[in-house]
């Protein structure tokens, strides 16, 4: 059985409600706000966590970003986006995939690391300005091998203009998780793992919804065996209609070892509750699914 932990968030952490999602969606919940408003609800929570916004050119995207640099030698703490903007229908994908409730952000501006990185997806946040996105990159290739890439180059860019860090501790909500994954394992850099509410078995998603398979993306179940020996901890929403129960203990069992790093956390949905007991969370130990020596930083 899955080793789980059941956290209850203290009588601070606000209004809690279960988000009712159409079926056939296992993307971020929002609201139909104007791309302005989302753009700065955006600017208020990332300066409410000295976050600065910045652009960041790597590979085939410009990806919007917002980062606090105060130097080694703590590691540089990366926050991946979910998926983003809800689906008008089952069928009619949005024309804008900015999220009005961005998970990560509010989970990186609230990290007290010195050193953070919250990074959009793919045509999240785009100034005017920006180079377009195709759509496909909000639907069936949101976990393209060139997304992949980008996002890692977007940390590599980073990690230079920070000077001497060299460890990175990688986050991700929803489909930001599953691309969480695919980062770290092409990575040999990364000394810790965290998803939160996770698409972390994009098939068994999809077949919950009753949508098909994402062709042109990667899997993060095909690369969890590359990450056994890599310090993680996975949170599970305790009321969560996006992202199957068990998801995150799945992945941990593709992993090759124990499930002890699935936290169920009380009171929270797929996108809420999880701010206001983010600091608390990160200091829950890391688990590393198969025996012996971590995965080290070479």
């Amino acid at each position: 059985m899955p080793s789980e932990t059941l956290i209850t968030p203290g009588k601070n952490a606000g209004r809690r409600r279960v988000e009712v999602v159409a079926a056939a969606l296992f993307l971020l919940v929002a609201a139909c706000a104007p791309a302005s408003g989302r753009h700065e609800g955006a600017a208020r929570i990332a300066l409410a966590g000295g976050l600065q916004r910045t652009a960041i050119r790597s590979g085939d995207f410009v990806l919007t970003a917002y980062l606090r640099l105060g130097g080694p030698p703590a590691p540089l703490r990366v926050y991946i986006e979910g998926d983003g903007a809800a689906w008008t229908t089952p069928s009619w994908p949005p024309d804008d995939p900015t999220p009005s409730e961005p998970v990560a952000l509010r989970l990186a501006a609230r990290d007290p690391s010195p050193n953070v990185l919250y990074l959009a997806r793919p045509g999240q946040f785009l100034d005017p300005s920006s180079p377009p996105v195709e759509r496909a990159y909000w639907m069936e290739r949101r976990f393209a091998p060139e997304v992949v890439q980008a996002l890692s180059g977007a940390v590599d860019r980073v990690l230079a203009r920070g000077g001497t860090m060299e460890a990175v501790e990688i986050t991700g909500h929803s489909g930001g998780a599953a691309l969480a994954v695919l980062v770290a394992a092409r990575r040999n850099d990364v000394t810790a793992l965290r998803t939160v509410a996770g698409n972390l078995d994009p098939g068994a998603v999809n077949d919950r919804h009753g949508v098909g398979p994402l062709a042109g993306s990667l899997d993060p179940l095909a690369a969890a065996p590359r990450l056994g020996r890599l310090p993680q901890r996975h949170f599970e929403a305790a009321a969560d209609d996006v992202i199957p129960p068990g998801t995150a203990a799945s992945f941990l069992r593709a992993a090759g070892g124990s499930t002890a790093g699935v936290t169920v956390v009380a009171a929270t949905t797929h996108t809420r509750g999880w701010a206001e007991i983010w600091p608390n969370l990160l200091r829950l130990p890391l688990v590393t699914p198969l025996p012996g020596e971590s995965r080290r930083t070479p």
